[in-house]
Order: C-alpha cells, then sequence, then structure tokens
C-alpha cells in the first residue's frame, strides 16, 4: 500500500466544475476505525450541498466528498473486532469517499450482501441507513398504513418504496415523469403520481390521507403535505430541495394531532450511526442478499468524471443510484 492516492476535492464552492483529481496521503485509521480500499463510491445529494460551501463536513470528518462506499478492508485499528484485513464491506462514511482509501467507523459498516456488485454495494449504506431511521425509526411506519415518499425515483424514493411495501404499507410515490412514475410502480407502489399534473393531496385525501410522509422537497410542499397527511399523520423531513422557509398553519397541526420531525444523518453521533447500521443487519440485509430488495442503478462514473456525475445528479434525469469507479 502506498503512501498517497487519487482523490477529488473540492477546490472552491461551486458547480460540478470545482470537483478536480488531487493526490492525498492514505489516512490512517484510529481507535475503532477501518481503513477501506475503495472499489466504487456513492454519489448523493449531500455531496453536491458540500460542493456548493452550504453543507460542512463535521470537524474531524475529511474535507473530501463522498458519503458511501464500497470495497476491502485494508487495515484495521486499534479496538477493531468485527472486522479482519481483507473482508468485504459497504459502509456509511463521515466523509472522504471520492478517494482511493478512507476511514469509517467499524461499526458503520456491513458485508456486502451476496450476489451484488461492488458498484450495487456502494449504493447502499446512505441511502439504507436514512430511510430506514427515518421511515422506521422515527416515522414509525407499520403493515397496512398509506406512506408517500417525494422523489419516488431518486435513491432515496426508490429504496424507500420496496422497503415500505415489503413490510406492508400501502406506498404513494410522486415523480417528475411518465417514465419515472412507471419505475415507482414496479417497485411496489400502487400509486405513482406525477407533480406536473396531478395534485398528490387530492389524490391522497380521496385515499383517507397519508399516515407517514416522507419528504425532501421541503419549500411549498411543506403546507400541502399537512393537508394531505390523515389525522395522526407524521410528517418526516430529510431535505429541502425547495427552501426550508414557508407560512404554514399550525392550528391544523393541533387539531388534527399531527406530527412533524425530520434528521439529517451526517451530523449524528457514531453510537446512533451504529444503532441504525444494527437494525439493518438483521432487517434488511438479509431480503438484500435474498434478492427480494436491490438497489436501483443509474449511471457509474470514473472517479476522475466526478464532476459529470454530479451534473447528472442535479439535472433530476436519473433514476436510481449514482456511483463511482475508482
Amino acid at each position: 500500500m502506498t503512501d498517497t492516492m487519487r482523490a477529488i476535492e473540492i477546490t472552491e464552492p461551486g458547480g460540478p466544475e470545482v470537483l478536480q483529481p488531487t493526490t492525498r496521503p492514505v489516512p490512517v485509521p484510529g481507535s475503532g476505525q477501518i481503513l477501506i480500499k475503495v472499489d466504487h463510491a456513492g454519489v448523493n445529494r449531500p455531496d453536491a450541498l458540500q460542493r456548493a460551501g452550504s453543507y460542512a463536513p463535521p470537524p474531524d470528518a475529511s474535507d473530501l466528498p463522498g458519503l458511501e462506499a464500497a470495497g476491502t478492508i485494508a487495515a484495521v485499528g486499534s479496538d477493531v473486532s468485527r472486522w479482519a484485513v481483507g473482508d468485504a464491506v459497504c459502509a456509511l462514511l463521515p466523509g472522504g469517499g471520492y478517494a482511493e482509501y478512507v476511514v469509517t467507523h467499524q461499526d458503520h459498516a456491513l458485508p456486502v450482501p451476496d450476489g451484488l456488485t461492488m458498484a450495487e454495494a456502494a449504493a447502499l449504506c446512505e441511502t439504507f441507513f436514512t430511510v430506514w431511521s427515518n421511515v422506521f425509526m422515527r416515522g414509525g411506519l407499520t403493515a397496512g398504513e398509506r406512506f408517500l415518499v417525494h422523489g419516488g425515483s431518486s435513491g432515496i424514493g426508490t429504496t424507500a418504496i420496496q422497503l415500505a411495501h415489503h413490510f406492508g404499507a400501502r406506498v404513494f410515490a410522486t415523480a417528475g415523469s411518465a417514465e419515472k412514475c412507471a419505475a415507482c410502480e414496479r417497485l411496489g407502489a400502487e400509486r405513482a403520481i406525477n407533480y406536473r399534473d396531478e395534485d398528490f393531496v387530492e389524490i391522497l385525501k380521496a385515499e383517507g390521507g397519508a399516515d407517514l410522509i416522507l419528504d425532501m422537497v421541503g419549500g411549498p410542499y411543506l403546507p400541502r403535505n399537512v393537508k394531505a397527511l390523515a389525522d395522526d399523520g407524521r410528517l418526516v423531513q430529510i431535505a429541502f430541495l425547495q427552501g426550508p422557509k414557508v407560512e404554514l398553519n399550525f392550528a391544523q397541526v393541533m387539531m388534527r394531532r399531527l406530527t412533524i420531525t425530520g434528521s439529517t444523518l451526517r451530523p449524528q453521533s457514531d453510537a446512533a450511526k451504529a444503532d441504525i447500521a444494527a437494525q439493518l443487519a438483521p432487517h434488511v440485509w438479509p431480503l438484500i442478499s435474498s434478492g427480494q430488495i436491490a438497489p436501483v442503478m443509474d449511471q457509474v462514473f470514473a472517479l476522475e468524471d466526478a464532476s459529470k456525475a454530479h451534473a447528472r445528479m442535479e439535472s433530476s434525469a436519473h433514476i436510481g443510484k449514482i456511483v463511482l469507479k475508482v
């Protein structure tokens, strides 16, 4: 193993073009950490926010983008008992995934599921950790409930549809084209709503309202989500693609006993992320290994083409996950 590695850095806040190849020292795993030789790295919306200068990494994290990866363990730090050099893993990262090597906490890694390629394994952790923690742990989705996910054809959306459908919910999704709506329905949505010519509020109200909504749009969707909820319904917010500020009548929240909550994954403690991984291992990873659930893959780009990968993600033309081949 060499002392230096190829990586993609953010040269300054801006558009995809500010992602440029660089050479960095190979990181050294600390206590409880593993060093992964990266095969593929996932591309996610928070990477683009960090690139644009609006989502700073935690103080102790790498300044390189990249929140998930798959590869083999190249070294382990002290107090590592779960993994050995050579193990194939996929992992949630605090940053640094756009590189040949990356470190992460040993409890934030999971084995590569049976039958998956490294490219597919690299598309798992950021989305599955996010969906499981927000839809099931925070949102409390149960069988028979009506579940609406916005951005149904995104990495988050395709994951949420599959998991909610598998665990017995009635799934609804919004998407922006007939092709994307068809993809959502193939994954398990009983109704995909083209937001360009249909009103998700009226459709959900006709069904009795959504028991749970997972939203990453924000902005004008916030008051519409409240209207689309059933009494005692829950809204979980995980991003604000159209802004975090809006005028909202909270009397509806009181009168109809609604719950509005949300979270971000990256700033959470190591223990909190380890808890999510500990739940995914028995409840979800066997479903992936058996082929009942699979990541939906859009396109693979070379590491050096990270700027093209970001441009595709921000065009919203993709269906599913974009990854980088390292």
